[in-house]
C-alpha cells in the first residue's frame, strides 16, 4: 500500500504561492481527520497571495490557503460522536471558543479568539488531509456533492447577510456587485421570498450571469455617481429598493446603496473596500435607512445546506473552471484575472 503523502498549497509570503509536501496531521479531541476533496478559492486567498495581508491580518509566517471546503472523514479523535470514518462533510472555517458571551449569545462569528481557516496565523484547508472540530463538520445527504458541500461557504454568507438585512416574502432587493458574494446573496434573497431583485455591476458578462441565476434587474454600473445610479435602479424597479445587500466594497457603490434604498429601508455592507469611505451618512440618517454590517456568518450552515438539499438554490453554475491540486497556481490565476469568465473556481484536491 502506497505510503500516505500530505500536500499543501503553502502561501511562504506575498506572491509567494507554492505546493508542497508537509506532515500529516492528526486529529485532536473531539476532532476529525478529513481527506480533502473540493475547495473554492475566495477572494481572500487571492488577496492575501497579491498583498500578503488584508487589515490587521498580516501573513508573518508560512500559511496554508484556503477555506472552502469539504471533504471525507477519515479519522476520529477522541470524544467525537456526531461524525464517523466515511461520512461526507462541508466543513465551517470557524471555530469559536464557544465560552465567550457572543458565543453564548449565538453570534459565535463576533468572538475574540475564534480561529478561522487561511486567516493568519491559522493555516486554511487546501491540503490532502486537515484537521478540523467535528461540531463545525456537517455530514451532506447522499445527494448533496462534496462540491456543493464547498460552496456552503459563500452561501452562508448570502444567507447571513439576508437574515441581518431581513429578506422576506414581497421584498424589493438591491445587490451591489455581481461577483461569487453577490451572486449567492441573490440566490439566497429569491429563496427567501424576495419578489424583485436588481443587480448592478461594471461588468456586463457577470450581469448577464445574475440574469441567468434569476436577477429581474440586471443594471450596469456605467457611472460612479450614487445619485445618479439611484435614478437608474429606482427606474428599473419601478419602486426604491426595501433592501439593498452591498458586495462590492467600492465607496461609489455605497453611496449608490444609500441613496438607493426606500426611507425606513436596510442597507447590508457585506463587501469590504477601503477602511474609511464618504457616505451621504445625514440622508441616511433623516430617512432612517438603517445601515448594518455583516462579518462572516453565524448558525448559517445548516439553513445554507437545507436550502441545496431541498432544491431552493442551486449553487452548481456559480462553478466556472476546476483544476487539480497540481495546478494550484495556475487555479489562482484564473481566480485572479477572471480570466474566462471566472466566477468560482474549485480545487479538485482528490482527483
Amino acid at each position: 500500500m502506497a505510503e500516505k503523502k500530505n500536500f499543501a498549497a503553502v502561501l511562504r509570503e506575498k506572491g509567494d504561492l507554492r505546493l508542497e509536501e508537509t506532515d500529516i496531521p492528526s486529529p485532536s479531541q473531539n476532532e476529525v481527520m478529513i481527506a480533502m476533496d473540493s475547495v473554492g478559492i475566495c477572494g481572500s486567498d487571492v488577496h492575501y497571495w497579491t498583498h500578503g495581508e488584508i487589515g490587521d491580518f498580516i501573513v508573518k509566517a508560512p500559511m496554508i490557503l484556503g477555506h472552502e471546503s469539504s471533504g471525507i472523514v477519515t479519522a476520529l479523535g477522541e470524544g467525537v460522536k456526531n461524525l464517523k470514518i466515511g461520512d461526507r462533510v462541508a466543513i465551517e472555517p470557524g471555530v469559536p471558543c464557544r465560552m465567550c458571551e457572543f458565543c453564548k449569545g449565538g453570534r459565535y462569528n463576533l468572538c475574540p479568539d475564534i480561529v478561522f481557516c487561511a486567516t493568519p496565523p491559522v493555516h486554511g484547508s487546501l491540503a490532502t488531509y486537515y484537521c478540523h472540530a467535528a461540531d463545525f463538520c456537517y455530514k451532506l445527504p447522499d445527494h448533496v456533492t462534496l462540491e456543493e458541500g464547498a460552496l456552503l461557504e459563500p452561501l452562508s454568507v448570502g444567507v447571513h447577510a439576508c437574515r441581518r438585512a431581513g429578506v422576506t416574502l414581497g421584498s424589493k432587493v438591491l445587490v451591489c456587485g455581481a461577483g461569487p458574494i453577490g451572486l449567492v446573496n441573490l440566490l439566497t434573497a429569491k429563496a427567501m421570498g424576495a419578489a424583485e431583485v436588481a443587480m448592478t455591476d461594471i461588468d456586463q458578462g457577470r450581469l448577464n450571469v445574475a440574469k441567468k441565476l434569476g436577477a429581474d434587474y440586471p443594471i450596469l454600473a456605467d457611472t460612479r455617481d450614487g445619485k445618479e445610479m439611484a435614478k437608474k435602479i429606482e427606474s428599473a424597479l419601478g419602486a426604491m429598493p426595501d433592501i439593498t445587500i452591498e458586495c462590492s466594497g467600492a465607496p461609489s457603490s455605497v453611496q449608490t446603496g444609500i441613496y438607493s434604498t426606500k426611507s425606513g429601508g436596510v442597507l447590508v455592507l457585506v463587501g469590504l473596500g477601503p477602511a474609511e469611505v464618504s457616505l451621504p451618512i445625514v440622508n441616511a440618517a433623516v430617512r432612517e435607512v438603517d445601515i448594518r454590517g455583516i462579518f462572516r456568518y453565524a448558525n448559517c450552515y445548516p439553513i445554507a445546506l437545507a436550502m441545496i438539499a431541498s432544491g431552493k438554490v442551486d449553487v452548481k453554475p456559480l462553478v466556472t473552471h476546476r483544476f487539480p491540486m497540481a495546478k494550484t497556481i495556475d487555479a489562482f490565476e484564473t481566480a485572479k484575472t477572471g480570466a474566462d469568465g471566472a466566477i468560482k473556481v474549485v480545487i479538485k484536491v482528490k482527483e
